[in-house]
């Protein structure tokens, strides 16, 4: 079948273009797959990053065209227009938040208007972590043009069936992602960042906002410390005023113990983070998933996360991982120092090992061919 992706993509950076390229890979095994992406994502106030294209390099990726503003109607319309020219049996859009739900149901609307499309959304989220009172009107008005969607958590399962009234849908859990390719050798990526072989390490991964918890994390750590040595390695930008952690830190006194590297990583620096971890912390407040889970297990990584959204139902508790209540130093202290006390790694590694395997791109694939009648 022809299939259209709607859709953050590289050149532009971040987990949903990365998510995207994996998609039109493991599609394009068995379809024609073709991508549409913004040449403006964010306005500028929105977008307290550095960049919003990807640095680096991304071996074997070809720049989609661009042609999506968020802030220009008129390129809703030129994308739906293009979407219908190229015939597609599937419009797929990959849905995150309602800042894109007036493109993305112009672009829909337009698209079934000119052609004999089927629209699909894949939500990671249907309403977001950090609310507002419009949130629900534009995800609905947005959703509505859809025939079907992919939800890939519980609490976003409940979300989507709160706005859509017996919706046509299937529950895949988030696919492993492997664009950063394999671990690297521990010693070798522990020496990149000055730490010891022998040093016990855990890794916060990714942009860094009030809901991911940092804050909480610091705190943990500051308790922990009290009874096991180890180094916590920050890698991600900051969304939030970088400031005020780094003032935490010191107050704390921890900063001993803690490397802070602020900055997006791009592709070919992911894989030395993570190989240099024993262990990947999301202190989460609020979530319904999180790709960063998803490589953490690429890696083989054990996982230490909050009870918030999906979370516990990709880490399993004991298996591949502890899962602790949320906004709770105190339980996060003490699940940092039995993961390193009972020496715990090699346990959950195994598990992760086993576990990831339900996380396949194939069972994402085959539920798209599912619910838009052209199964293989």
């Amino acid at each position: 079948m022809k299939i259209a992706i709607i859709s953050t993509a590289f050149p532009l950076r971040g987990g949903i273009a990365h998510y995207v390229s994996l998609l039109r890979d493991h599609l394009s095994k068995r379809h024609q797959v073709s991508i549409i992406t913004f040449k403006r994502q964010y306005p500028k106030f929105l977008f307290p990053g550095k960049s919003q294209e990807e640095k680096g390099a991304a071996a074997g990726e070809q720049p989609s065209p661009q042609v999506i503003d968020t802030l220009n109607p008129l390129t809703w319309f030129k994308a739906g227009r293009m979407a219908a020219r190229l015939n597609p049996d599937l419009l797929i859009f990959k849905y995150w938040m309602p800042f894109f739900a007036p493109a993305f149901g112009t672009i829909a609307r337009v698209a079934k208007k000119r052609s004999a499309c089927r629209v699909l959304f894949i939500c990671d989220n249907v309403l977001p972590h950090e609310k507002t009172p419009v949130d629900k009107m534009l995800t609905g008005w947005a959703l509505k043009a859809g025939d079907s969607f992919i939800v890939q958590s519980k609490s976003v399962e409940k979300d989507l069936r709160s706005l859509i009234e017996s919706p046509s849908y299937k529950l895949v859990p988030h696919p492993v992602y492997e664009i950063f390719g394999g671990s690297t050798d521990k010693t070798e990526a522990r020496r990149k960042f000055g730490l010891m072989q022998d040093e016990k390490v855990i890794l916060f991964f990714g942009y860094i906002r009030k809901y991911k918890g940092l804050h909480v994390l610091l705190e943990a750590v500051s308790k922990a410390l009290a009874s096991v040595r180890f180094t916590l390695l920050v890698a991600g930008e900051f969304y939030d005023e970088e400031r005020s952690y780094r003032e935490q830190i010191d107050r704390l006194g921890i900063a001993g113990s803690v490397k802070v590297f602020s900055d997006y990583i791009p592709n070919d620096e992911v894989a030395a983070y993570f190989s240099a971890a024993d262990v990947v912390v999301l202190p989460y407040l609020d979530a319904t998933q999180s790709g960063i889970v998803q490589i953490a297990y690429n890696f083989n990584k054990p996982v230490i996360t909050t009870d918030v959204g999906g979370l516990a139902e990709t880490v399993i508790h004991g298996k591949t991982g502890l899962v602790v209540p949320p906004n709770s130093p105190e339980d996060l202290a003490a699940a940092i120092v039995a993961f390193f006390r009972e020496k715990l790694g090699e346990l959950f590694s195994s598990g992760v090992s086993e576990q990831k395997r339900l996380y396949s791109w194939d069972n994402l694939v085959n539920a798209i061919e599912e619910l838009s009648g052209h199964e293989a």
